[in-house]
């Protein structure tokens, strides 16, 4: 059984002021609950009512109360923390920002806190993962940019330890991600430049390593056999290559014979590298050729209007990635812990 709330009109708030760092003792005086039913109902316990538990929070929000993270990790063996694996790349404009963003919103109302762990250059990703699990720094782990037989992915299989993953691998053993449905994207901005009537159209592609690479390649190379039009695979640039390095080598490719006419540009740079390296070698954007960019910013919206574009909306992502994992942590045994995101594609009329 537990302690029914009693009425308390105007809360006293101010008792905080006198008693300096908030405890449960003091949400349980303002509420006029018992400590162990304030405990309970900021574990969201389902005994506690929504009532409850929902006023409880909120007082704890207004005085400030934070819970004691290390007693907490020795009562329940938790550290109400999930962290994300950061691997920084400067393609996707704001990437990080709204990852962390869209996860932190799925974390607002729970006890589990956000941290960033950088993959620093002096280790793998494996490492850095391990290093994460060997001291127990967190209940769950996020990270982005996976490959076919991902190292993370397989030692935390191993280890049983809660993650979720931006982007998919290619482990028979089903696990917790959600990915962005790059074949279709790459379809649809292909399908969309054929259209437009170009005549040659190529593609900058992602790292080789990672596997959202395979998935634009096909979304691309169906659309150009279905067409049966001349294409273009760069081989000595992707997606990580610096955007001056990018930009020289499409205005020597623009400046050569059988210069590709229409592009596709997974993400925002690499569009404007592409412009800036078309620009140099005379060719104006919307005459001479096209270009379909992948969108994570709008700043293609506003900057270059006459870019098609296709969004990813990553804010979203990463609402799903901390929402997903959080059921993950609370249910190792839960199934169907992914998610497929569609593209948002809205060419203009005419």
């Amino acid at each position: 059984m537990t302690e029914p709330s009693r009425p308390h009109r105007g809360e006293n708030l101010d008792i905080t002021h006198k008693r300096g760092k908030p405890t449960l003792r003091t949400i349980a005086t303002i509420a006029g609950l018992a400590v162990t039913t304030v405990s309970r109902a900021l574990s969201d316990a389902p005994q506690i009512s929504l009532e409850t538990r929902q006023r409880v929070h909120r007082i704890a929000r207004e005085i400030g109360y934070l819970p004691d993270r290390a007693a907490q990790r020795l009562k329940t063996g938790r550290t109400n923390v999930v962290a994300i694996l950061l691997d920084p790349h400067e393609e996707v404009v704001g990437f990080t920002t709204s990852i962390m963003y869209g996860i932190a919103k799925a974390l607002k109302e729970t006890p589990y806190h956000l941290v960033v762990a950088p993959n620093f250059l002096s280790t793998t990703n494996a490492e850095a993962a391990e290093y994460i699990i060997r001291n127990h720094l967190a209940d769950g782990l996020i990270f982005t940019r996976t490959e076919p037989l991902d190292a993370r992915v397989r030692l935390l299989l191993e280890a049983g330890f809660p993650f979720i993953c931006h982007g998919r691998t290619e482990f028979s053993t089903p696990h917790p991600y959600v990915d962005y449905d790059n074949f279709t994207f790459a379809y649809e901005a292909t399908r969309r430049l054929i259209t437009k009537g170009r005549t040659k159209v190529a593609v900058i592609m992602p790292p080789k390593r990672l596997t959202f690479c395979q998935h634009i390649l096909h979304g691309f190379m169906t659309a150009v056999r279905e067409a049966g039009i001349a294409y273009e695979v760069p081989e000595i640039v992707d997606l990580d290559t610096p955007a001056d390095v990018l930009r020289d080598f499409i205005r020597s490719r623009a400046a050569a014979p059988g210069a590709p006419d229409g592009f596709v540009c997974p993400g925002e740079v690499s569009a404007l590298a592409v412009i800036s390296g078309m620009s140099d070698a005379g060719r104006t954007l919307a005459a001479d050729y096209d270009i379909v960019a992948k969108e994570t910013s709008r700043l293609l919206t506003q900057l270059q209007p006459k870019v098609d574009t296709i969004h990813e909306d990553l804010t979203a992502a990463g609402e799903d990635l901390g929402r997903i994992l959080l059921q993950r942590i609370n249910n190792p045994d839960a199934e169907d812990l992914h998610l497929l995101l569609s593209p948002q594609i809205n060419f203009p009329i005419g």
